[in-house]
């Protein structure tokens, strides 16, 4: 297992590491997903993978409620954005 440290800038950027980016096979416009775990991070790169592929790798907070309820979910939103004068 490859480890290194980074230390991360004011602005929240960090280096990766030369050893930790061959490992990966990341380089310069490589797309990153970062998965909290607990107290910690995960680092998934995801350049090239198609959707079927991240299915899973989030954990789910709640069941999918369908299509039908999604949809009033979401009118009920705008409803409430409304009102409130947001939109």
């Amino acid at each position: 297992m490859a480890t290194a440290t980074a230390t991360m800038t004011s602005k929240g950027q960090v280096t990766i590491p030369k050893a930790i980016r061959e490992a990966l096979g990341i380089h310069e416009k490589s797309r990153l997903m970062f998965v909290i775990e607990g107290d910690s991070a995960r680092m998934v790169p995801i350049g090239g993978r198609t959707l079927m592929e991240l299915a899973g790798s989030l954990p789910v907070q709640e069941p999918w409620p369908g299509m039908a309820a999604a949809r009033e979910a979401y009118r009920q939103e705008l409803a409430e954005d409304f009102v409130r004068g947001d939109s």
